[in-house]
């Protein structure tokens, strides 16, 4: 399953990782285990903020997903499931299912 993950890296240790090198060298470690779809990178209520869609075919791989974020930046994680286009397409006839049986 297409995951929408956004990790948001409190000021201090961001600064810290910076000053020590250790935010560089995680985050490209933990983009080469996530080995994300695709990965974006902002400013977001003033945290430094990465926004990365990766797949997971089961649920046992939420740790390996969110603690490297947790355990080397101290960050806070949001997941969502996501479709892209062509998912939205092959989830047309069930939507329309949906919209039949509560509308």
């Amino acid at each position: 399953m297409r995951m929408l993950l956004k990790a948001s890296i409190p000021t201090e240790a961001g600064n810290a990782g910076i000053r020590d090198g250790s935010m560089m060298e995680n985050m490209g470690s933990i983009l080469e285990d996530a080995k994300p779809e695709a990965v974006y990178f902002f400013i977001e209520n003033g945290k430094r903020t990465c926004l990365m869609i990766i797949d997971m075919d089961e649920q046992t791989q939420l740790p390996s997903a969110v603690e490297p974020w947790f355990l080397s930046m101290g960050a806070d994680i949001t997941m969502v499931p996501v479709m892209n286009g062509e998912d939205f397409e092959k989830a047309g006839p069930s939507i329309g299912a949906t919209l039949e049986k509560y509308s």
